[in-house]
């Protein structure tokens, strides 16, 4: 068994318990990982609970150049009030925007391609030095998450770790509810998932929570979270 399978179990060892994985996934990687955050409708949660473990722990946020003001606005309060120290802007190199979409309207006519451009390559390049990454993501969030394992082996050395995989949207309002947390101000207004603000709209109560996303398109996910192998 490798070192990285004996930490895969050590993980799995605090079951589905989302303090109890994300303290153990710290404690297991110490300076070896880092988590990801989009600043959206949920992210509130799994924040406070790393800001409740280890508050320095790196915080990566991809900074598309194409938010929301209210999601740079929202990012920048709720690290402040949750005293999280090392929240990192993780941007597209500025050549490859200028040389694959100088105009910014690539989303427009091959969003998978701003995806790749905008989000999967600044963030393969920001988790290098990390073996271990930590998500907000959730089964309850879309019929493409239903069977996510709550650890995502990548088949090369590194994982993804999913605290809150097996929470529904009644404990994600009920934690931040306790906490008294701040919400993202377009949660209130319809957007129960939030993403660049020209591949976002807002979604009916019947909607899927995701809907809003790329809607009318054949795409359900940007890329940066492909099945483990």
């Amino acid at each position: 068994m490798s070192l990285t399978s004996d930490k895969i179990s050590t993980i799995k060892r605090a079951g589905d318990d989302a303090r109890a994985v994300l303290r153990s996934a710290l404690e297991t990687f110490p300076g070896d990982v880092a988590v990801l955050s989009s600043f959206g409708a949920e992210s509130a949660a799994l924040l406070s609970l790393v800001a409740d473990i280890a508050p320095a722990t790196p915080i990566l946020f991809l900074e598309t150049g194409q938010h929301f003001p209210e999601t740079l606005e929202y990012r920048q309060a709720l690290a402040k009030q949750l005293g999280l120290t090392d929240v990192r802007d993780i941007r597209p190199a500025p050549d490859a925007l200028k040389n694959r979409d100088p105009e910014g309207q690539l989303w427009a006519f091959d969003p998978d391609a701003c995806c790749q451009l905008r989000k999967v390559e600044p963030l393969d390049l920001a988790t290098l030095p990390f073996h271990a990454l930590i998500t907000g993501r959730k089964r309850s969030q879309a019929s493409t998450r239903q069977r996510m394992e709550i650890v995502e082996p990548n088949g090369e050395g590194r994982i993804k770790i999913n605290p809150l995989a097996t929470w529904s949207a009644a404990d994600l309002d009920e934690e931040i509810d306790r906490r008294s947390l701040p919400r993202h101000p377009l949660s209130l207004h319809g957007y129960p998932s939030i993403g660049c603000a020209p591949c976002t709209r807002a979604v009916g109560e019947d909607e899927d929570p995701r809907a809003g996303r790329w809607a009318g398109l054949n795409k359900t996910e940007c890329g940066i979270h492909r099945p483990a192998l």
